[in-house]
């Protein structure tokens, strides 16, 4: 009877982020601040990249991508977590919690196979300048994009179809500011050990061959331009490898703490706090890590912006 009433279950409650009363309106400011500047710098980079012939290159290409999909994973989070922090019952029906799930996996797994594409591209540009246009055509950019995307949506349809085996009896509140597969676990009356080793392999898999990809393109970078023994080529590999491979670390080391261990390894308030940085933070940054420290770029809203004067 257990059983059957945990698999009738049809909503839960939103726990969200651990915080003093006193502290709820700053939060809500903070966070809400935050995710109007995600909005305006990623999809202002993204018209930008459309609107300027000169950056229909490949990097920006994928790097317009990239903004598209960072808005896409702040805005499968935050505006829940906005709301909660004034609702009383923050709650969220089980197939609302699923499309939030179901959104989440597929921007996030995305975003790895992008940075893993982009630096493919840095490594191709600068380790074989000459073969670029060769290499990196139209139809490759596209095909590459696709991959990323397919490969996004197949992750995501795996790890959300091995989640509607699971059923909720242990409990119906979920310890974080959105419905995640971990806390999900904790909550279920069904063994989550078929669905932990899914994680681990699937989320495991694909972190691994996309940190490897980046690693090796951009120490591949980083030997090319050492071997030329320029001043000025020594500050284009920090330029080019530092603040991507900043970004990158600050992406993947929350997501390789939190789905490549033990579930009941790490308490429930830092699991939020990593889930902040690929959430919340990095959606930020990147518009200013990839592009405000770009000359194109800086070169291409200038001339936009003396168009408009």
């Amino acid at each position: 009877m257990g059983t059957k009433n945990a698999t009738e279950l049809k909503e839960f409650v939103l726990m969200g982020l651990t915080y003093q009363p006193e502290w709820q309106i700053p939060l809500f400011l903070v966070f809400l601040v935050m995710y109007l500047i995600t909005i305006v710098g990623n999809l202002g980079l993204i018209s930008l990249i459309c609107n300027e012939p000169q950056l229909h290159i490949p990097m920006y290409f994928f790097l317009g991508n990239l903004a598209f999909v960072d808005v896409w994973i702040s805005s499968t989070v935050t505006p829940k977590m906005l709301v909660n922090f004034f609702a009383k019952g923050k709650i969220i029906s089980l197939s609302e919690c699923m499309i939030q799930f179901f959104s989440f996996v597929m921007s996030a797994t995305t975003e790895c196979f992008l940075l893993a594409t982009m630096a493919y591209d840095r490594y191709v540009a600068i380790c074989k300048p000459l073969l670029y246009p060769v290499i990196m055509t139209s139809r490759l950019s596209m095909q590459l994009l696709v991959s990323s995307f397919v490969g996004g949506l197949l992750h995501a349809i795996i790890h959300t179809g091995f989640l509607f085996r699971l059923t909720f009896c242990n409990s119906n509140i979920i310890h974080h500011f959105y419905c995640d597969i971990m806390p999900l676990f904790k909550i279920s009356c069904t063994d989550p050990s078929i669905n932990v080793l899914i994680v681990f392999i699937f989320s495991g898999s694909i972190q691994m061959f996309t940190i490897l990809t980046v690693l090796v393109s951009y120490t591949s970078v980083l030997f090319t331009i050492l071997k030329k023994k320029s001043l000025q080529d020594l500050r284009k590999a920090f330029s080019t490898c530092g603040t991507h491979l900043l970004s990158v670390s600050l992406y993947y080391g929350p997501l390789l703490f939190m789905y490549v261990r033990p579930v009941s390894a790490q308490a429930d308030d830092q699991d939020m706090m990593d889930s902040l940085f690929y959430t919340v933070i990095i959606p930020v940054l990147n518009p200013i890590i990839y592009s405000l420290r770009n000359k194109k770029v800086i070169d291409s809203l200038r001339k936009m912006l003396k168009r408009k004067a």
